[in-house]
């Protein structure tokens, strides 16, 4: 517990130094492009659109709601918001097992932090997906007409996702030092969870013995409650707030010991 408090204490002293990578992160994905950061922007927008185009004119798709059914074009908006979820947490899993092999200077050469390189990848995860709010929000008003005022609490819903996505990837990014391999089946298995999300349905379309099970995947408390906050106008629910929040904590914690456990080795292995 000694050292988990250390790693804490390190993160908060080194709050700056995360800024400063997650910012020249952010801009150096960027450069060399004539647009730069505009494509931050654009990316999500020409995807909203693709989304909207393909399952409002082609699939011509709705989304049963308790209310009805939604419009083809609420059927883009609503999906992207489970997109936006998905995307979180993939492009953190997924660069996680190389983040220590990208950097080995870092473990041989330089007193670093290490547990700090999961948060800069979070950080700059959390940059494009309010990026992609922004974007959400126009065409939610464009489209529906509306934006409501329960989009307050999205910060909120996001929290357990937050919690359990640093969580996996200090785990991940230790292990994958040691197994490489871990890299080549992070890929497989954010796909594989894009479809057994409620991404493309919604929970309630599935039969009862099966939405169970569906509870215990991680994305789907965030994904049901973004749409309620941000589509619907719902409120959430707290009670199972309260829940996932301690079930990120515990996976936030335990992803850290992990990590702190197994980093003496990093630099005799790399």
């Amino acid at each position: 517990m000694t050292a988990i408090a250390t790693a804490l204490w390190g993160l908060k002293r080194n709050r700056g130094l995360i800024l400063q990578m997650v910012k020249r992160e952010v801009l150096g994905r960027y450069r060399g492009s004539v647009m730069g950061l505009a494509w931050s922007f654009f990316n999500p927008l020409l995807l909203l659109v693709v989304y909207t185009f393909v399952f409002s004119v082609v699939f011509k798709a709705r989304w049963g709601t308790g209310d009805g059914q939604a419009s083809h074009s609420e059927f883009a908006v609503i999906l992207f918001v489970g997109m936006m979820v998905h995307g979180l947490f993939a492009e953190c899993v997924n660069r996680a097992p190389t983040l220590i092999l990208n950097n080995v200077t870092y473990v041989k050469k330089v007193v670093f932090p290490l547990e700090v390189l999961p948060v800069v990848a979070l950080g700059s995860a959390l940059f494009h997906l309010a990026v992609s709010f922004i974007v959400l929000l126009l065409a939610e008003y464009v489209i529906m007409g509306r934006i409501p005022w329960t989009i307050v609490y999205v910060p909120v819903v996001f929290l357990p996702l937050v919690l359990a996505t640093i969580g996996v990837a200090w785990f991940l990014a230790a292990l994958g030092v040691y197994v490489r391999d871990i890299a080549q089946a992070t890929g497989l298995f954010t796909t594989i969870l894009a479809f057994v999300s409620p991404i493309f349905y919604p929970m309630s379309a599935l039969p009862e013995r099966f939405q169970i099970w569906m509870k215990l995947n991680p994305l789907t408390y965030v994904i049901e409650e973004a749409r309620n906050t941000v589509v619907f106008g719902r409120h959430p629910n707290w009670q199972e707030w309260g829940l996932y929040c301690a079930g990120g904590l515990v996976i936030a914690l335990l992803g850290l010991m992990w990590f702190q456990k197994t980093r003496k080795g990093f630099a005799d292995v790399l």
